[in-house]
């Protein structure tokens, strides 16, 4: 190509599939991009990816080129919308990783109250007579049904009730010690 030919004319040749047209083109307005892109976006790293991606997608965009404005004014509107989709993504991707840091903490949170509350019932537990403590394990930490539990510890079903109602009256007790 000449130097003469003039950028609507590389571009409609470029969209055609010709690779020195493209390359005129990317020869011409490359610095002129990468400027562009570093004033929109303050970084030079970030005005690089952004060059860098344009020229990637440019040969796509070459085919909608219409030639009805300037090849530069429709090259600089091709770099504000990449410009605009970036931030677009970064901001999402913030906003989405400042929503996951909170549902990490609220998981911990969550976590450090199950296991403040389990501390709280271990230790409470000790304080239990052992026959209620030990109906206390069988039904709460291995979820037997009270005849299961009345079998494994040779008492009846209506014992392992009545203990179950003596095991929560002496937890409400011991609540209430440590609030007041």
């Amino acid at each position: 190509m000449r130097k003469t030919t003039n950028d609507e004319d590389l571009a409609e040749a470029a969209a055609n599939g010709d690779r020195d047209a493209y390359a005129a083109l990317l020869s011409r307005h490359y610095d002129r991009l990468f400027a562009f892109a570093f004033r929109l976006t303050g970084q030079r790293a970030e005005a690089e990816d952004l060059t860098q991606d344009i020229c990637v997608g440019l040969p796509k965009k070459l085919r909608g080129y219409r030639g009805e404005a300037k090849f530069t004014t429709w090259l600089y509107r091709i770099v504000v919308n990449a410009a605009h989709d970036r931030r677009r993504r970064a901001a999402t991707h913030t906003k989405a990783a400042e929503g996951w840091g909170s549902w990490e903490r609220d998981r911990r949170a969550a976590n450090d109250d199950a296991r403040e509350a389990t501390s709280w019932l271990e230790a409470a537990m000790v304080r239990l007579k052992p026959e209620l403590r030990d109906t206390a394990v069988l039904i709460l930490a291995e979820d037997l049904t009270h005849g299961a539990a009345a079998e494994v510890l040779g008492v009846s079903e209506g014992t392992v009730s009545w203990r179950m109602s003596e095991i929560r009256k002496a937890l409400r007790a011991l609540a209430a010690e440590e609030t007041t």
